[in-house]
């Protein structure tokens, strides 16, 4: 992407972010109020979708889980890609820092939670639920606390998160694909290889890779492997070099017309269905469970320390430098926000645990919302007092 697409995309994941915060604010409302019935027979109602061979049932929050979010997905793989050829990926100066702070915040929360769960009353299956940073929320976050710090925060916490995402789609593909269908397998990799031969075709129609995408996702479904990987592959094969000079490339056009789609209508729609649970017939200390407590403080403990003082260590050694202009306690606050899990961590926590047990969907649902909302209020703080600083020094 351009600078310009880059400073676009930015400015609809933080527009995006807030829609977020309204969407999962609805749901819980709605379901804990006199409304919970309607809200819950809505996420529940079944939905049946043939075409032709292709025919499957599930309820509203399966289809935008596995049909939404595939698309989600694809605009990740996107984004991948493109910061790997062209971005801050492919700068080894500038990938030191977010590389090494990603791996960070991914395995310091796993083992926060593993610490919390390995006794014979927890679930020690959810570890991959904290690990992941909602990028959408978190950049809405740094916005509004702090709008005059460095640019380079921005693209820190962008690039981290793309990392992030990228160790995320590996996780569910390696530990959430079961009962495979080799045919459909077969049928998966067939449609990712006539893409991967079309992206060689200058001339190629837009038409004609939506509809390879369409297969794509449609043999995936039914193969067993998660929708989320077929996604991220699907996207490495769309090219991006432009096919004229001067004319943006396939992979830019794709980001610019989907991207404002999924910001603002698939990831609300997601947090709508996925964030709402019930208050009732709680116990005061449901967040205490071995459960709702491991992904709270995998979140918010975990990412912190990962992220920040993984980070810290490789400034520390010269293996990395820090974004450029920033200071130690805008560095500290962005690590907090990275502890914003939200719509990632209900996603991956939704595969960790059986989705017919609503007990274990309502554990995650808290610990997800309870991390996600201190590491944002307390990483708000910490950028706004360094906001602040910065003001009075002038």
């Amino acid at each position: 992407m351009s600078t310009r697409s880059t400073l676009e995309f930015l400015k609809t994941e933080t527009g995006s972010g807030l829609l977020l915060v309204v969407a999962a604010a609805s749901a819980l409302v709605l379901a804990n109020s006199p409304l919970s019935g309607h809200y819950f027979a809505l996420i529940d109602h079944k939905i049946t979708v043939q075409f032709g061979a292709f025919a499957e049932t599930m309820p509203t929050y399966g289809w935008i889980k596995n049909g939404l979010m595939a698309i989600f997905f694809f605009v990740v793989g996107l984004e991948i890609k493109n910061e790997i050829l062209r971005g801050e990926l492919s700068n080894p100066r500038r990938l030191a820092l977010p590389v090494m702070a990603a791996i960070g915040g991914v395995a310091a929360p796993a083992l926060v939670y593993l610490a919390l769960n390995a006794g014979s009353d927890g679930a020690p299956a959810g570890w991959p639920t904290p690990v992941a940073t909602d990028i959408a929320f978190a950049l809405a976050a740094l916005a509004v606390a702090a709008p005059k710090l460095p640019p380079s925060l921005r693209v820190f916490l962008l690039t981290l998160a793309i990392v992030d995402d990228l160790i995320a789609v590996s996780l569910i593909g390696v530990l959430f694909t079961h009962d495979l269908d080799l045919r459909m397998v077969v049928g998966a990799l067939s449609a990712l290889a006539v893409l991967a031969a079309m992206s060689r075709w200058d001339r190629a129609p837009r038409l004609f890779y939506a509809a390879g995408l369409i297969l794509l996702w449609a043999f995936t479904l039914k193969s067993g492997v998660n929708t989320s990987l077929a996604a991220v592959a699907g996207a490495f094969t769309v090219p991006i070099d432009p096919r004229r000079p001067g004319e943006p490339g396939m992979l830019e056009l794709f980001m610019e017309s989907i991207h404002p789609y999924v910001a603002f209508l698939i990831l609300p729609l997601f947090a709508f269905t996925a964030a709402g649970f019930s208050f009732s017939g709680l116990a005061p200390g449901a967040l205490l469970g071995p459960v709702p407590l491991g992904i709270a403080l995998g979140l918010f403990v975990g990412k912190q320390i990962g992220v920040f003082g993984i980070g810290a260590l490789a400034i520390g050694l010269k293996i990395a430098r820090r974004p450029t202009g920033t200071k130690w306690l805008e560095l500290y606050g962005v690590s907090l926000l990275c502890g914003v899990g939200f719509t990632m961590s209900l996603f991956i926590g939704g595969l960790a645990f059986d989705p017919g047990d609503m007990a274990a969907q309502t554990e995650v649902r808290i610990g997800v919302v309870a991390g996600s909302l201190l590491s944002t209020v307390v990483g708000m703080a910490v950028l706004g007092l360094a906001q602040r600083r910065r003001d009075a020094e002038g």
